[in-house]
């Protein structure tokens, strides 16, 4: 019989080591590495393993189109590609209290009054306390099953008895597997569960959720692994003081992986935002420097945003640039090219910069209206009020082009937009909407003159950006 061994593993990036380490040369953090016990299989498995299923020619395999399961929740749906996909395994993670409970307990009573039978198992709350709070939902449905159980052998036992389409484990850290002597949550457990969650989605058929918990550095707790194994990842993003949540798809096997679907945390749950462009722009203030507004795309939807922007004197010797939506390294990046490109003397001022909603962008075609939102706030002049930037920025102070300019123009008609600027490459090729002025531009400095004030050549004028502040 095979001796079982002592391991130590990193809790947060799954490093071995034979001996305790009390910094993980892994990840670099102190206090890590716990004790687990890895007992090794037998070596006798590979003969007994069965031959039903044998390899077939990709040319002989019959594919049917497997119908979505659609829910009520055309953001969720979004998100998901379409549907959920029957035998597919999703990882849904987020801070505590932002409200993936909540969302997957909506979605478990929409499936079922369409029919579906689903099973929702808590590791975290009685049954009770679980209908407590579907009481609090209006959640009621003859087809939703709930359990409170945390051993993955019993979980696969009762799955047997009420044979469920969609099954939702809340959450994967509370699953443990008896044959194991490490403890709920460890990476050995992490890990062993989510492996068996899966060979039960595909055999079985049943589309499986599983929440997950995250570090206090925003990333899924567990092995790194964890997120390979699945077919889907999203990410349940918002700040807990603010009412919106984002759902993001970071990795989807079944649609595209740049979607984003926006809620509206209420008392009676969570409440899709049919349009979020008109969420994020109805506090805007008119006339106010330093705020500029971008057509960002998530996806496949284009979504109007405001960016905002406070520049200061400096009172210390380094100015600091801080950025709350946007990348911190982006911003002093663009800082630069104003400095150098247009003229602004920006090396002793502070700069603050703000995407209003609580929205993230990391897409480049944002570059325009955050140089433009700095520049308004440094010469303390608005941009107008009907006004969209659009363009990523170079280190030449060039504007190069972006993709999808069509929709993104042409959902800033529709919220009453009536000038945009783009670049001058993504003038042609595409019918401009009516009612729309589009002004192609070429360089950050003939977008200052233009949006800001400047001469009749684009160039801006000293009297607004003077050289020597």
């Amino acid at each position: 019989m095979a001796k079982s061994k002592t391991v130590f593993i990193c809790q947060e990036c799954g490093y071995e080591s034979p001996k305790w380490m009390g910094r993980c040369p892994g990840c670099q953090n102190w206090n890590t590495m716990v004790e687990e016990t890895i007992r090794p299989a037998s070596s006798a498995g590979i003969s007994s393993v069965g031959r039903d299923n044998k390899p077939s020619l990709l040319n002989q395999i019959i594919l049917d189109e497997e119908p979505r399961i659609v829910t009520e929740l055309k953001e969720f749906n979004r998100v998901m590609g379409g549907g959920v996909v029957p035998a597919s395994l999703t990882l849904v993670g987020g801070d505590p209290g932002i409200g993936k409970s909540t969302l997957l307990l909506q979605v478990s009573d929409q499936l079922a009054r369409k029919g579906h039978t689903v099973l929702y198992i808590s590791g975290e709350e009685s049954v009770r306390q679980t209908k407590m709070r579907a009481g609090r939902l209006n959640v009621a449905s003859d087809n939703l099953y709930v359990l409170s159980e945390t051993d993955i052998r019993q979980i696969e036992a009762h799955m047997q008895d009420v044979q469920p389409e969609i099954m939702i484990i809340d959450s994967i850290q509370t699953i443990y597997n008896s044959e194991m002597s490490s403890a709920p949550g460890s990476i050995s457990q992490v890990k062993a569960c989510t492996g068996d969650l899966l060979r039960i989605a595909k055999t079985r058929g049943t589309a499986i959720f599983i929440v997950g918990h995250v570090t206090k550095n925003g990333a899924l707790a567990g092995p790194r692994t964890l997120e390979h194994m699945v077919d889907t990842v999203l990410y349940f993003e918002g700040e807990r003081h603010h009412t919106f949540r984002i759902l993001r798809a970071v990795k989807n096997r079944f649609g595209s992986t740049n979607e984003m679907g926006v809620f509206e945390m209420k008392e009676s749950g969570l409440a899709e935002v049919a349009n979020p462009s008109e969420i994020f722009l109805q506090e805007r203030a008119r006339g106010a420097s330093g705020s500029a507004i971008v057509a960002a795309m998530e996806g496949t939807r284009p979504i109007l945003v405001e960016v905002q922007a406070l520049v200061s004197p400096t009172s210390f010797g380094n100015p600091r640039r801080m950025a709350t939506g946007m990348d911190d390294h982006r911003i002093s990046l663009l800082m630069a090219v104003l400095e150098k490109r247009v003229g602004l003397l920006l090396q002793n001022q502070d700069a603050y910069v703000n995407v209003a909603g609580g929205i993230k962008l990391d897409e480049p075609a944002t570059d325009l209206a955050a140089a433009v939102s700095i520049a308004s706030s440094f010469s303390n002049r608005p941009t107008g009020i009907s006004d969209v930037f659009i363009g990523e920025v170079g280190l030449t102070g060039e504007i190069r082009g972006v993709s999808r300019i069509e929709q993104r123009v042409n959902e800033s008609c529709k919220l009453g937009f009536s000038r945009a600027f783009i670049p001058e490459k993504n003038l042609s090729g595409w019918s401009h909407p009516e009612g729309m002025e589009v002004i192609g531009v070429a360089s950050l400095a003939q977008v200052m003159g233009l949006a800001l004030g400047g001469t009749e050549s684009g160039a801006p004028d000293p009297a607004y950006f003077p050289a020597d502040l």
